[in-house]
């Protein structure tokens, strides 16, 4: 699967942008400020009906506009061509069309262009809390498991419920009899689909984390489903009622669930520089890659953001040669253009453009 036609309209500085017969590996190179990382701002878009850097609609949006725009034709082995196309603006929030016909879904949106993106935030996954882990891990589960979604629907909508009836003044012991079993039942499968996928990406997380960087040999992923493995959830939730209603939420299940980072015995964030943490980060993201492809047979597009950033060229040349064993679609954005040449295998189709004030032109 591979993007064959981009056209941007109105993203930041991108006021009109025409990408054509794009290849495998493209890069965009130019000064800082450029518009470089706007194109991958609006690849983002056209995967997720939002941005990668700002909640603000607004911002995304060339000043003086009203709304934007990315249109894309996607081709693949199994679908042939599909035409992709999401709007925002200011009025009216999104407008999604797959292949002639508007949608609402922003998640079937997300199952025709799967989108993986590497820049600077990527760090929250070793920094931040337990929720970007989650969304890390649900990424590529919901991207795997049909019933992954359902049950992550239900489980949101049940503890939602639950929540509201912790936070009354007079506790309902049978409405909350009724909302925990139904949270329960969502729980166990939304723990059991995160379990199963954890058990194929850790080894690969594992294993392209020692490829990448000898430091990093020794690095342990692991997963903590958010209560006591021991027990059913339906009954941690029973036996944590009292102290539950007492506090006005729920305080486990899979709404708390964590991935562990461990290097020789101790805490990875604590021990690993920012360079080890970004080869680290790299290796998440390319296992992801690497098992929703095998799984799905669908490839990811790659979206990489200045990736010579606290990189050395040979720690560079081992991500781009991962990279180019998953036989998916990149755009990789660098200041200089020298420091992407000569990483990739040479039957791989590199194409180079020059990004300058909002304007693209292939080199």
């Amino acid at each position: 699967m591979r993007l064959e036609r981009v056209n941007i309209t109105a993203v930041r500085n991108l006021q009109s942008v025409q990408l054509q017969n794009l290849a495998q590996i493209n890069v965009f190179y130019g000064a800082n400020g450029s518009g470089k990382t706007s194109v991958l701002e609006a690849l983002y878009l056209l995967g997720m009906a939002r941005s990668f850097r700002t909640p603000h609609v607004k911002a995304l949006i060339t000043r003086g506009q009203n709304g934007c725009t990315v249109y894309a034709e996607r081709v693949s082995k199994a679908s042939g061509r599909l035409g992709l196309g999401v709007t925002r603006d200011l009025a009216a929030g999104y407008q999604i069309r797959i292949g002639g016909r508007t949608v609402t879904s922003i998640a079937e949106l997300a199952s025709c262009l799967p989108v993986l993106c590497l820049n600077a935030d990527s760090f929250s996954v070793f920094l931040g809390g337990p929720a970007v882990r989650r969304k890390y891990l649900d990424w590529s589960v919901f991207h795997v498991e049909q019933e992954f979604y359902p049950a992550w629907k239900k489980y949101q909508r049940c503890i939602k419920q639950r929540n509201t009836l912790l936070r009354r003044d007079k506790l309902d012991r049978k409405s909350l009899a009724v909302w925990s079993a139904e949270l329960a039942e969502a729980g166990e499968l939304l723990n059991a689909l995160r379990e199963k996928h954890f058990l194929g990406l850790k080894p690969l997380f594992e294993d392209i984390a020692g490829r990448l960087s000898a430091d990093l040999k020794g690095l342990e992923i692991r997963y903590n489903r958010g209560w006591d493995a021991s027990r059913p959830l339906g009954d941690v939730l029973s036996g944590s009622l009292e102290l539950d209603f007492e506090r006005g939420y729920t305080q486990t299940g899979p709404h708390r669930a964590d991935l562990k980072f461990r290097l020789c015995g101790g805490e990875a964030a604590a021990s690993l520089s920012r360079g080890q943490m970004k080869l680290a980060v790299c290796a998440l993201t390319l296992a992801q890659g690497r098992l929703v492809g095998g799984m799905t047979e669908r490839s990811c597009l790659y979206l990489v953001d200045d990736l010579p950033a606290e990189l050395d060229a040979r720690h560079r040349a081992s991500f781009c040669e991962i990279l180019s064993e998953l036989e998916t679609q990149v755009f990789i954005t660098s200041v200089e253009a020298a420091d992407l040449e000569g990483m990739w295998p040479e039957a791989q189709k590199v194409k180079m453009f020059h990004v300058e004030q909002g304007e693209i032109k292939e080199a």
